[in-house]
């Protein structure tokens, strides 16, 4: 791929070692490509590491077939993206400027030596990382949307994108590009549509639709055996999945939404121990994703477990909302806790049309020149105001109690009440929606004396509630009063994560008892493999 910018520094400063060029000769094959030939295809699988001997390959624009970036790769550099370490697929094509010699090494060998050499690992995961960082920052990518701002199935899969780290292009429907790029792939360019690469338009989009295109879910293979199913991609579930891989347990993170959870929805997370200025939720557990994957963990997604049964030869066995399972000794219930739905009227109707449960850069585009409405008084619904005050003309807060103290960090809360794009309403609630396809305007009450103002805004952000994510667990383990799964003494299990049902241990929110802040999220996630281990070895 590219190396423009730092990814170009990066590889002049540390190349592969000599050393590192013969491990990939030994597991390798060399071949030569004519000038001109095109060695990855957008949506082509990633089923091998290129590494250039001798000659020059370029990116290549898919809907123009001329050179897309200015710089290009020449020897002693290597092909290859981020996507490399899941088996997911090309997102950009590649073309030999002139006749190439390249090491060419089957991907399942090339992870092998990348594990047994952890310098030359690093350097090509830096380099990976370096790329797709490129690609989120230009949003240059052949996945394109047109017309996400007409369609809700669009602004769902930005939203998918967006929160999984997958660049995208988004054109404006009647924009100069988006008719170029209809009429390359030679379709309506009055209608909104998603395309990958010039020759894959895909009817009724969904999140799994594009999973599929991006090849997320490609090597998963229905009752695959794991030694560990982690049920849940947040902060928990991927800290988990890190250090499963990196002690040789044959893990699967499985997630139905975005890897990061709730978490990745938080613009910015500033009381996470080493990142004194912040970190984006979703870029921290990103991180932790990458990590995950050097050590070999695989991830899939979007699946929802819909259910979780005990086989009678002791494993455990989930399946999921397609219909496929999968099944391992041991699971970590990560799953965490989602925002309570409202019973306001109509609010089915405009969810995705001007209702949201998450704050990123996508659903702030759709705030701006408006006054934005955010429901909650915690963290997230706090930390959601300070980032759309940004974009949107003014923000709202409602709180229904009398206080944030209760319920916010006081650092947050201090910075709320000082910005005065912001403004904060006790005891207040939102009663009423209106507008036709998307969301106008609604109706405010107040708690206490039921008085009630129609307020205009195209936004509204419920961040309000805990409900746990445990319907899926089917009876198997002990939960509290409100779903929280019970783990350790309240539970009769020796260890402080461990269920009333051998072999299920659960982190994160969604335990009962647990401290609701992602570094003990993690905490939880990385500790717990001790006690997995333990299990899954005594089982065999």
């Amino acid at each position: 791929m590219e190396t423009i910018g730092a990814d170009l520094r990066e590889m002049i400063r540390t190349p592969l070692a000599p050393a590192h060029v013969e491990a990939l000769r030994a597991a390798g094959t060399i071949v030569d490509y004519p000038a001109g030939t095109m060695v990855a295809k957008v949506g082509d699988p990633f089923d091998r590491f290129t590494y250039v001997l001798d000659g020059e390959v370029e990116v290549v624009n898919p809907f123009t077939d001329e050179r897309h970036l200015p710089s290009t790769l020449g020897a002693t550099q290597f092909m290859g993206e981020i996507a490399f370490l899941n088996g997911g697929s090309w997102s950009l094509a590649m073309r030999t400027v002139r006749d190439t010699r390249v090491i060419e090494v089957p991907r399942e060998a090339m992870l092998t030596l990348m594990s047994q050499i952890p310098e030359m690992s690093d350097i090509i995961i830096t380099v990976f990382s370096a790329r797709r960082r490129r690609q989120l920052d230009d949003r240059d990518s052949s996945l394109v949307l047109i017309g996400e701002e007409q369609d809700r199935n669009l602004r769902e899969i930005a939203a998918f994108a967006s929160r999984n780290r997958i660049p995208y292009q988004s054109l404006r429907l009647g924009s100069p590009e988006a008719a170029a790029t209809a009429s390359a792939c030679t379709i309506d360019a009055g209608k909104p549509a998603l395309i990958f690469g010039r020759d894959t338009v895909v009817e009724d989009p969904t999140p799994d639709k594009v999973a599929r295109l991006l090849g997320l879910n490609r090597d998963l293979q229905n009752d695959e055996s794991f030694q560990l199913l982690i049920v849940g991609g947040g902060p928990a579930g991927v800290a988990a999945g890190v250090y499963a891989g990196a002690e040789g347990l044959c893990a699967l993170v499985i997630e139905d939404v975005a890897i990061g959870g709730q978490a990745g929805t938080s613009s910015r997370v500033e009381n996470y121990m080493g990142f004194p200025t912040g970190i984006s939720g979703a870029d921290l557990v990103w991180r932790g994703e990458v990590q995950a994957m050097k050590f070999g963990t695989r991830f899939a997604m979007p699946r929802r477990v819909t259910s979780l049964d005990k086989l009678d030869g002791g494993d455990f066995c989930t399946t999921f909302d397609n219909g496929q399972r999968v099944r391992a000794p041991a699971v970590v219930v990560a799953t965490g806790v989602q925002y309570r739905r409202l019973p306001i009227p109509r609010l089915a109707e405009f969810e995705g049309a001007g209702v949201y449960y998450a704050a990123t850069e996508v659903e702030a585009r759709y705030c701006r020149g408006t006054e934005a409405i955010v429901i909650g008084g915690g963290n997230s619904a706090g930390q959601a105001a300070m980032y759309l005050s940004r974009s949107a003309r003014a923000v709202r807060l409602l709180v229904r109690g009398s206080s944030l103290a209760a319920s916010m960090s006081s650092y947050l809360s201090s910075r709320l009440e000082a910005d005065p794009a912001i403004t904060i309403d006790y005891g207040a609630e939102v009663c009423a929606l209106h507008g036709g396809e998307t969301l106008q305007g609604v109706t405010l009450r107040d708690v206490a004396g039921g008085a009630t103002r129609d307020v205009p805004t195209r936004a509204v952000f419920i961040m309000v509630g805990a409900a746990p994510n445990t319907g899926w667990l089917s009876g198997l383990v002990a939960l509290d009063s409100k779903g929280f799964v019970l783990t350790g003494a309240a539970a009769g299990a020796a260890s402080p994560y461990a269920t009333s049902q051998p072999g299920i241990f659960a982190v994160g929110d969604v335990r009962a008892g647990s401290v609701k802040r992602v570094a003990s999220a993690v905490g939880e996630g990385s500790v717990v493999i001790s006690k997995v281990w333990d299990f899954v070895n005594s089982s065999q």
